[in-house]
């Protein structure tokens, strides 16, 4: 969470436990890289249980990554264009995307002997366009009971939403936000 330049992110964990569904505040401040993100959500996890990551941005747009265990995590993002222009939205839309965040370094930095604004003419790769709307794996929530026309068509309260489906409590979020 950040406020200097009123950007203001609310990130939470909803761990599955033995006795259901937890939700607990976290900090994003050690969160630079998605994988950051992912060994956060493990840490919260019991045993190999499904761990939840929810990023909201100013109700601009939201983000949930999905942790089982050891698995590769899914991602969702409710609007990859608004998030794109954030840098925890950046982290999950490259992801998305396929792009490699440390591109945007390499073209700043003159390493491959061309001159400064001269296309590399061995470089004739685009990095993919953004798209306005919903992003990534829109089933990310389907087995737990939400299908991908609901997570869709949810807007800025969309962690009580997912919260309310699963049954878990939101009386302590409800505190932090």
């Amino acid at each position: 969470m950040t406020s200097g330049r009123v950007t203001v992110y609310f990130a939470a964990l909803l761990a599955r436990t033995a006795e259901g569904w937890e939700a607990s505040d976290t900090e994003l401040d050690d969160v630079e890289t998605l994988t950051d993100l992912i060994e956060l959500a493990r840490g919260a996890a019991k045993d190999d249980d499904t761990v939840l990551a929810f990023i909201e941005h100013e109700d601009a747009w939201f983000g949930v990554v999905r942790v089982d265990g050891e698995d590769d995590p899914h991602i969702y993002v409710s609007d990859a264009a608004a998030a794109a222009r954030t840098s925890y939205g950046a982290m999950l839309t490259d992801e998305l995307l396929g792009r490699d965040p440390d591109d945007d370094l390499d073209s700043l930095v003159d390493l491959d002997g061309t001159e400064d604004g001269e296309p590399d003419e061995d470089d004739d790769t685009d990095p993919a366009p953004v798209p306005v709307g919903p992003l990534g794996d829109g089933d990310i929530l389907a087995d737990l009971g939400m299908e991908e026309k609901e997570l869709k068509s949810l807007d800025g309260d969309a962690l009580e939403s997912i919260a309310d489906m699963l049954g878990c409590s939101m009386e302590g979020l409800e505190a932090v936000r």
